[in-house]
């Protein structure tokens, strides 16, 4: 799945001339970590870092789940199976498997071999019934499982036990080629046992975890979350005592990171934070390109004022892409441009800029506008279509940054003639309470994107499957891009797969099922004697040699 960000974690902020980071190239490979090798890393202290928003369920296959946050989470406490690296790639976790590979392809084997020293963090080792359970969990047979997305657990026959409990063996009905994204974090067969435990059973707690670090406290009142050091873990012990995590205001950051109550937080396009945070005695500035990018999503369930297609692409031709990034990035980012893309990262080597499918062409759209009806009665009014005026409510995480963006949207989108009327929530709501309901006709948030995207983006564009409309939450696709998902995830060699992505970006486009507007820049501000931690660009965080320098 996709991890949505709220617009709290994307914030940026526009002002007055200022330095820049280095030239955000999105040159592949690009980390800034402070790497350092173990011995000159203490043992011991506190990683302390900043949550946008409290997780609402801990399961992060549940649809109230996927998160930025949660994941950073899971990082540290959840076997993930394959691990993000630089170079927009993934690799086995030794930790958790000693193999896994395609064993046949007609039909297609997957045989995973399970490192015999993994456990949980209750005892019980972790087998292939742990595999088992988490596909019957997300296969899309049980609808009473509230799963975040099925894809690649749809196309599987049958997990199996292999040599003996520690060796898994995948059959899958057709060919499915990003199978490295399955199965991780992966769960203890307790959680997927029942859809009460599934949907519920970590609504409030992580009972069980088998990572570097186990959960200490989640305090619901301090909006906080510690995770120890775990003495059971077999593999090389992580440097850290403790990683504390906390909700912050992003605005409150860098006070927190100055007063030594904070060690990292992400800077984004934010000019505030990073002059920030090139001030603060103590402090540094890392740069590296991300994954996550910040879109307008619109709502195009039925009964919506965007259920049209043809309106929809007459918005999207209405904003200004080039320069909400040059007014929301171009402060820190030197040249900056629109990200044109809904499933690569820039810089990812799978990238195309596909927006020219669709380009911002306002007398495009003022034609569209007119020839749907939708009116102006005299020059420099608001349009109207029997007698009812065209307006659109935007919904976003209340934010300064956040703010100024959707401003600037409102005004693009006046000089259409259309009426965009801006709703501000609560952080803590924005998901559950707006996004995940659809209440809202354009909604301003992000998506960081993964090494395995078509598996992964699936959810967040294809058809809903009835009432479950898993990411999709502007209900918006169509059979063909449906199609092109399954024949692109059925694929096995990894350039033609890519191919497939580009072309279902390009009908994403053209189905204005939401506009990228720009990919956020990976700076962050960090304590200066941090190490092996901080901007680390495509790759995932490494908890276990992260530390502070002796």
């Amino acid at each position: 799945m996709l991890l949505a960000a709220s617009a709290l974690v994307l914030a940026g902020c526009g002002g007055g001339g200022g330095g820049t980071v280095s030239d955000q190239s999105q040159a592949l490979g690009s980390i800034d970590i402070n790497p350092q090798p173990r011995d000159n890393v203490r043992d011991g202290g506190d990683l302390r870092l900043p949550l946008s928003l409290f997780p609402s369920n801990f399961n992060i296959n549940q649809v109230d789940g996927p998160g930025v946050d949660l994941n950073n989470i899971d990082g540290a406490i959840l076997p993930a199976l394959f691990t993000g690296t630089a170079d927009s790639g993934v690799t086995p976790n030794a930790n958790y498997l000693t193999s896994a590979a395609v064993t046949s392809t007609r039909p297609q084997v997957v045989t995973y071999t399970i490192n015999p020293k993994a456990s949980w963090s209750n005892g019980t080792p972790i087998t292939w019934r742990d595999f088992q359970a988490y596909w019957q969990a997300s296969n899309g047979t049980n609808p009473a499982y509230q799963v975040a997305g099925t894809t690649g657990y749809e196309d599987i026959r049958s997990v199996a036990t292999g040599t003996d409990d520690r060796q898994v063996v995948v059959t899958f009905t057709k060919p499915y080629g990003e199978w490295r994204s399955l199965f991780s974090p992966l769960e203890p067969a307790s959680l997927d046992s029942t859809p009460a435990a599934f949907n519920s059973g970590w609504k409030t707690s992580i009972p069980v975890t088998a990572g570097p670090f186990t959960v200490q406290s989640i305090d619901q009142t301090s909006q906080t979350i510690t995770l120890a050091r775990d003495p059971k873990w077999w593999g090389t012990p992580a440097k850290l005592d403790r990683i504390i995590f906390r909700v912050y205001d992003s605005t409150s950051e860098p006070d927190a990171l100055a007063n030594n109550e904070l060690d990292y937080y992400e800077i984004g396009g934010n000019l505030d934070l990073f002059r920030r945070a090139q001030h603060t005695p103590g402090g540094a500035v890392r740069n590296a390109p991300g994954r996550e990018d910040f879109t307008v999503t619109f709502n195009g369930s039925a009964g919506a004022p965007l259920a049209g297609r043809p309106l929809r692409q007459a918005i999207a031709q209405g904003i200004n892409r080039q320069e909400i990034a040059r007014q929301i990035i171009g402060q820190i980012v030197p040249n900056a441009q629109p990200d044109g893309n809904h499933l690569y990262a820039p810089g990812a080597k799978e990238y195309q800029d596909n927006s020219g499918a669709l380009p911002y062409d306002p007398a495009r759209a003022q034609q569209v506008l007119d020839r749907l009806g939708w009116t102006r009665p005299a020059p420099n009014t608001p349009r109207a279509k029997n007698g009812k005026q065209l307006t659109l409510r935007l919904v976003y995480g209340q934010d300064p940054g956040i703010q100024d963006l959707a401003e600037t949207m409102q005004n693009q989108l006046a000089q259409l003639g259309v009426t965009v009327v801006l709703d501000g929530v609560p952080g803590n709501e924005f998901f559950s309470t707006y996004v995940d309901r659809g209440d809202f006709d354009m909604a301003l948030f992000g998506w960081q994107s993964t090494a395995t995207p078509l598996s992964s983006a699936s959810g967040v564009y294809e058809l809903p499957l009835g009432s479950n409309v898993r990411e999709n939450y502007g209900r918006i696709g169509s059979p063909e891009v449906d199609t092109l998902f399954n024949q692109g995830t059925a694929e096995l060699d990894d350039t033609t797969r890519a191919a497939i992505g580009n072309q279902i970006d390009r009908l994403l486009w053209q189905e204005a099922h939401s506009v990228v507007l720009y990919a956020r820049p990976g700076a962050v501000a960090v304590r200066a004697n941090l190490a092996n931690f901080g901007a680390s660009g495509f790759a995932d965080w490494d908890y276990i040699d992260a530390g502070f320098v002796k």
